[in-house]
C-alpha cells in the first residue's frame, strides 16, 4: 500500500487552450522521483498530459533575438524550433547572447544548430535584408 505522507496535491492552471482549467494533481514523491497519480478537474485529456509533462519534465519554446551584422536592422527575432528543457533556458540564452549572424537572413533560416546538444535548432522568425 502507498505511503499517504508522500503524496502531495498540487493546484495547477492548464495553459494549453484559452479555457485555463484549474486542476488538482496528485503527485507521489519517493527517492527523488516523482509520479503523477491523478489529475482532476481538467476539461480534456490535454490538461492531464500538460500537468504530467509540466511536473515531470517541463520544457519551453525560447524566443529572443540574435545580433545581425550588416543588416537593415540590428537584430532578428528567433525562436527554438522545438521545446528545450526548462532547466537549460539560461544556458541557451547565454549561447544565443554570444551568437551573431550576417545579413541577409530569411525567415526559417537555422542560425544555431542543435543548441547545447538538445536536438533543437534556433531559427529566424523574420527576414532581414542587407544594409546596402
Amino acid at each position: 500500500m502507498m505511503d499517504e505522507a508522500k503524496i502531495k496535491t498540487i493546484p495547477m492552471t492548464c495553459i494549453i487552450c484559452p479555457m485555463g482549467c484549474t486542476m488538482e494533481v496528485d503527485v507521489q514523491e519517493e527517492g527523488g522521483c516523482k509520479k503523477v497519480l491523478a489529475v482532476r478537474d481538467n476539461g480534456c485529456r490535454r490538461g492531464a498530459e500538460y500537468a504530467s509533462k509540466e511536473l515531470l519534465n517541463p520544457t519551453r519554446t525560447l524566443t529572443t533575438t540574435i545580433t545581425v551584422k550588416g543588416g537593415s536592422l540590428p537584430v532578428v527575432p528567433v525562436k527554438t524550433a522545438g521545446e528545450v528543457p526548462k532547466n537549460m533556458l539560461l544556458q541557451c540564452m547565454e549561447v544565443i547572447r554570444r551568437a551573431s549572424c550576417k545579413a541577409p537572413v530569411k525567415r526559417g533560416d537555422i542560425l544555431i544548430y542543435d543548441i547545447l546538444g538538445s536536438g533543437v535548432n534556433v531559427v529566424a522568425c523574420a527576414d532581414i535584408a542587407s544594409d546596402n
